[in-house]
């Protein structure tokens, strides 16, 4: 309700001449927070944080981009936002976003309800460049590791020189490869001491820029990344009280390069140097030794080390056909695939041994859909109590071009490739309602309060603010119905976007309204490590 300021006054009087001096001023404070306009007011909604646990049909005020209120009592606001029947949960956070710098993909991830995408597998370089071409220009918050393999392509071809500072655009983006020059020599190269001394320097450099951490995605380099290079960033991690972010160097179930041991290299590091790790999208790794990795994963946590894993709910993966996992050695006898399991994302038709071979020899580059763990083994993992959400958003391909999706204008329904570009926390929510595979609360910790807290205790202090829903955090908030939030996107319509999410608040702004992103706002804010 609200107050005139006559009715408030007379209020107030009967007040001080009925209670005692420190009951008057809690009573004052009561009365001054509710009786108050705020910015926006969430009226009715099932109010949801995992931290505390609070679950309760409840009104929230927002003002000045924080949450300044979450109470029973009536307030009022500028704008008013009905959310009977609907979860009013923290807006959701992606620890990988390969599309969270491109408009087109930002308006996917908004519609599926992330506030905070970010890019900290393989990360971007130059990084003092990636935050100054962000700062005013993003609908979400936005933030990225320092890319070990951005820098490793810039020393063994001096003549890269990203536009955009991540090397995923500038090799699936035609135009940003011409540009950038590009090669892609960094999957094979291998450094001598001196120019391990160079990288890590630059590293180091980029994280002083405010990176999140360091990017290693060494499963793309496995053949040149040497022990020297990887001992060297979760040092430079651990010194500055960071976490390296792995695709580690092995997808594999099979002897003597399975996954498991890949993220081994890693954790040992964690264990001689500290630091943090997250292992990214650990059931494509380790396939049906999954559980054995994530068994590994509690013993590490259980002896003091910060190392944690994340998830996406598909059994496909996204990549390029160039990949080191994806060559018929490895991905036939240790994978348990083949050629047809490999989908050409250009003209979504499985991959034959010589056109793999002829993409391989000619654009190693070529996106492509690619068969990896079960799928009964991906919902256990999902299920985990411990495993993170995120998405491993791909940038998505116009069907009739062959262009990137990056213009925020592109239709939903002219574009191929990953589905999980748009779908990914939608389809978390739904799996949750149709296959109980976990708590509501639980999936929701997984994809806010659980992420924000890694990053708080690896030197991303401002996530403190983030992936909670109480007074004084940050007002990121995503309101979705429980009983109809749904995934759209398929295989062969990746970009269709979620619904049943029908508002988004980034920092205090409405982005989505009524299930639609709202052009030219752009209440996005960095985050940095400093």
């Amino acid at each position: 309700m609200k107050f005139s300021a006559i009715r408030y006054i007379g209020i107030m009087m009967r007040i001080k001449n009925s209670l005692t001096p420190l009951a008057l001023a809690i009573t004052l404070i009561s009365v001054g927070v509710y009786a108050q306009d705020y910015d926006i007011a969430i009226l009715n909604g099932r109010v949801m944080d995992p931290e505390t646990g609070f679950d309760k049909v409840a009104n929230v005020g927002v003002k000045d981009g924080k949450i300044a209120v979450i109470t029973q009592q009536d307030i009022s606001a500028d704008e008013v936002i009905q959310a009977q029947g609907h979860v009013v949960a923290p807006g959701f956070i992606d620890t990988h976003s390969h599309s969270s710098h491109i408009p087109f993909g930002q308006k996917l991830q908004l519609r599926d309800g992330v506030t905070t995408p970010l890019e900290l597998e393989i990360g971007v370089y130059p990084v003092s460049e990636y935050y100054e071409k962000m700062e005013g220009r993003s609908q979400t918050n936005f933030g990225a590791t320092v890319s070990a393999a951005g820098i490793r392509e810039k020393i063994v071809n001096p003549e890269y020189n990203s536009t955009t500072g991540s090397i995923v655009q500038d090799v699936f983006d035609a135009k940003s490869h011409e540009h950038s020059h590009v090669t892609m020599e960094v999957q094979t190269f291998v450094p001598n001491s001196e120019q391990v001394e160079q990288i890590s320097q630059m590293v180091e450099q980029g994280v002083k820029e405010g990176a999140l951490g360091v990017g290693v995605p060494v499963g793309y380099m496995s053949k040149g990344a040497t022990s020297k290079e990887m001992l060297s960033w979760q040092k430079i991690a651990a010194d500055n009280g960071m976490s390296t972010f792995l695709h580690g160097r092995f997808s594999s179930q099979m002897p003597d390069t399975t996954g498991v041991l890949g993220f081994q290299e890693m954790i040992s590091s964690v264990g001689i140097y500290g630091g943090g790790l997250l292992i990214q999208h650990i059931h494509q790794q380790a396939l049906n030794k999954t559980p054995e990795a994530l068994e590994m994963v509690a013993d590490a946590r259980k002896a003091g080390l910060k190392v944690s894993a994340e998830v996406y709910p598909y059994y496909q993966g996204a990549t390029i056909v160039g990949a080191d996992y994806l060559v018929p050695e490895n991905y036939g006898p240790n994978m348990g695939r083949s050629y047809e399991d490999i989908i050409e994302v250009e003209t979504m038709k499985p991959l034959t041994k010589d056109r793999y071979e002829a993409l391989v020899e000619t654009d190693p580059g070529t996106s492509v859909i690619f068969a990896g763990i079960s799928e009964e083994g991906l919902n256990d993992a999902l299920a985990d109590p411990t495993t993170l959400i995120a998405s491993d958003a791909m940038p998505l391909t116009i069907s009739s071009t062959g262009d990137m999706a990056i213009d925020w204008h592109t239709s939903y329904e002219d574009v191929q490739g990953h589905p999980r570009a748009a779908g990914t926390h939608a389809k978390v929510l739904r799996l949750t309602r149709e296959k109980n595979i976990m708590p509501l609360m639980t999936a929701v910790s997984k994809m806010t309060y659980m992420p924000a807290k890694f990053l708080e205790e690896n030197g991303v202090k401002t996530m403190n603010n983030k992936g909670r829903m109480q007074v004084n955090k940050d007002a990121d908030i995503t309101i979705f119905d429980p009983a109809g939030v749904q995934d759209n996107s398929t295989l062969t319509a990746a970009g269709l976007p979620s619904t049943g999410i029908p508002y988004v608040l980034v920092n205090g702004t409405v982005v989505v309204k009524d299930s639609k992103v709202l052009e030219g706002v752009y209440p996005g804010l960095a985050v940095k490590s400093n």
